[in-house]
């Protein structure tokens, strides 16, 4: 059986989604769980785009082992050496190197000929082979580069010494039976195209991302390049997720393939990945979604009762879905919920678990029934990635149909107890206005959501929003069975990842 490289980017490729940028803490716990669920490739970033990028790369090949860590680079010396130190950490690095190759890549952005281009494709290979032994090389908007050309440059590049060539679809414009053929093709036409692997990037702009990487995969490819939840540029990436569970459904259709995902991890590393981008996943998104496992029709419920695989075609297990039963209450030990979490995937420390545990014992006191996601979103919400140089002390509202909404907020900074108040459209609206009298940060609120984690009148309420301040844009999260304070502990988050960021 071969085996399908999996090479994600969603710390790269991913993160390029507007609104979606991540701290270098976020990124390299979002890589580190990459490395549980088994990714072959973690793209880390590209790190010429700016200081703080290259010394994100350079954490996350220092601190993650077992994996390729790659870095993107344009085929320009200053971007190649900057992936390089970027990576030279890394005990398995690879240079990604580009370079568009598309007639109209060409002609309007780059203002090029084909033979210029082609030797930039080699040049930049040569150069990224001097400083690494594993060099991938994509042409960029492939799937709209006249063919001749296009093998032409997959030849070149491989005898400059790229081990793997990427068949990018950038703009998400080719349909399966066309994208099947092109990479057919290419093991066709390249007469050495046997002495590296061919991948393919696939962006979802007519929903057909995960498809084509599919077809690719029936016709030879062996690298497919895609991110968690499939976010990324304009519509996204191909979904990691989809990509895998397809492989593993339908043995029938690629029985002589499979990849090294444990796709146990799969649900968990969606969840962290939402929470830190603040990208909420559709409840009707395949694998991952809230609904993608539950059954509404009578039909289906008296299916699903008799025989799971009447409407199941993969068990929510499978994919880490864990079960929403009622697992700890008011009168469960530290013990209790230390081992639950353990179950849940979680390794806190000793101060992690005291936080925690004090988060669960309030919340135990408020809410009836305790499930396994209202434990989930507690951690994600208590174990912060930045330091918290503001805290929540305390919040109260004075809110109805005929008075004005008000808000007295007590914060603590630095061993100092600052207390404000203020008035606004609303309590949520004179709780931001109040902190932001407290810390002096002028903030804009450029998104806000609110979703209920788990059911029932008591549930527990997850905000997620973004907040721009200080020229820095950043998404937070804060959970609670009462919204105002979930807002509050959102935007608190907010704040203190501006801070430190």
């Amino acid at each position: 059986m071969e085996k399908i490289i999996i090479f994600d980017t969603t710390l790269r490729d991913g993160e390029q989604a507007p609104g979606a940028s991540l701290s270098s803490a976020e990124k390299l716990e979002i890589a580190h769980a990459l490395s549980s669920l088994g990714i072959d490739v973690i793209e880390a970033g590209f790190p010429v785009s700016s200081p703080g990028e290259l010394e994100s790369v350079r954490q996350i090949a220092k601190s993650v082992k077992g994996r390729i860590i790659c870095g993107l680079a344009r085929a320009v010396k200053a971007d190649i050496e900057a992936a390089a130190r970027a990576l030279k950490p890394a005990k398995h690095p690879r240079i990604h190197v580009f370079l568009a190759t598309s007639k109209i890549h060409m002609q309007y952005k780059l203002k090029k000929a084909e033979d210029e281009i082609l030797r930039l494709a080699v040049e930049g290979v040569r150069m990224a082979r001097q400083h690494c032994a594993d060099v991938e090389f994509s042409p960029e908007d492939a799937s709209r580069t006249e063919r001749e050309f296009l093998f032409k440059v997959v030849e070149s590049v491989i005898k400059a010494g790229a081990s793997t060539v990427n068949i990018p679809d950038t703009v998400g414009y080719t349909e399966p039976g066309e994208y099947a053929g092109l990479i057919r093709a290419i093991k066709e036409n390249v007469p050495n195209i046997n002495k590296a692997v061919i991948s393919v990037h696939c962006h979802n702009d007519l929903g057909l991302a995960v498809a084509n990487s599919l077809a690719a995969v029936k016709n030879g490819a062996r690298q497919v390049e895609c991110t968690v939840n499939g976010i990324g540029e304009r519509a996204g990436n191909a979904s990691l997720e989809e990509i895998v569970m397809n492989i593993r459904t339908r043995r029938d259709l690629f029985s002589e393939v499979d990849t090294n995902i444990d796709a146990k991890q799969i649900y968990k590393a969606s969840r962290l990945v939402s929470k830190l981008t603040g990208f909420a996943v559709a409840p009707n998104k395949a694998i991952v979604g809230a609904n993608a496992f539950r059954h509404e029709s009578g039909i289906h419920q008296d299916g699903i009762l008799k025989e799971r695989s009447t409407y199941e075609i993969i068990r929510p297990e499978d994919v880490g879905f864990t079960g929403t039963g009622i697992v700890l209450g008011r009168h469960s030990g530290r013990h209790a919920l230390s081992d639950r979490l353990k179950e849940l995937g979680f390794k806190l420390s000793d101060s992690e678990l005291d936080k925690v545990n004090s988060r669960f014992k309030a919340l135990a006191d408020k809410k009836k029934h305790i499930f396994d996601d209202d434990i989930i979103s507690l951690v994600e919400d208590e174990i912060k990635l930045v330091k918290p140089l503001w805290k929540l002390v305390d919040f109260s509202i004075h809110s109805g149909t005929s008075v004005m909404p008000s808000a007295e907020v007590v914060l603590k900074y630095k061993n100092k107890i600052m207390p404000g108040k203020s008035t606004g459209d609303g309590p949520v609206d004179a709780c931001f206005k109040a902190i932001d009298k407290i810390t002096g940060v002028k903030c804009e609120l450029q998104d806000y959501r609110i979703e209920a984690v788990t059911k029932g009148k008591d549930a527990l309420g997850e905000v997620a929003l973004k907040l721009k301040a200080k020229g820095k844009v950043v998404t937070a999260r804060g959970s609670s069975t009462d919204v105002v304070e979930s807002s509050v502990r959102a935007y608190i988050n907010a704040l203190n990842k501006i801070e430190t960021i």
